[in-house]
């Protein structure tokens, strides 16, 4: 009999939910000061983008929808990155009311040269602070938490 076979459930789900804690904390810390120490801070024209750049061209409705704000909110961010260059708008096939929104090569190279700056800080800290035994043990952990979200 496994030790897990041993656990009432409603200790294998106390600790299921400690843990559950546990790491959302450590991911919000860590997305938090990677952030800070890249000098990438998260603002709504930054997720904005990030958004774009995983999903591809999207409506405005869309958008705000996905990022949980009003449809005007997410107009004006829009709005200030086209006028930066990194987001085009064209008119929507479908409904030729809306507008489509698509990164620009402007907004793709900005939103790679930020997750670089992410990765490469994340890097010198992995160097720096953690042994190649808890490199590895990190990455089964990445592919654990990978499978919570696939």
């Amino acid at each position: 009999m496994s030790q897990a076979d041993r656990n009432p459930p409603t200790i294998r789900a106390t600790e299921a939910a400690f843990l559950g804690e546990s790491i959302r904390d450590v991911v919000s810390r860590l997305v938090k000061v990677v952030r800070e120490q890249s000098g990438t801070h998260s603002n709504a024209q930054n997720e904005t983008l990030s958004l774009l750049e995983r999903s591809g061209p999207v409506s405005i409705s869309t958008l705000a929808m996905r990022r949980a704000v009003t449809h005007q909110t997410m107009r004006l961010i829009v709005m200030k990155l086209v006028e930066q260059g990194l987001v085009t708008l064209t008119t929507d096939t479908e409904d030729r009311r809306a507008y489509v929104v698509d990164l620009t090569d402007r907004g793709r190279a900005q939103t790679a040269r930020e997750r670089s700056a992410r990765s490469q800080w994340l890097t010198d800290q992995l160097l720096r602070k953690t042994s190649h035994k808890e490199r590895a043990v990190l990455e089964v952990a990445v592919r654990t938490l990978n499978k919570l979200i696939d």
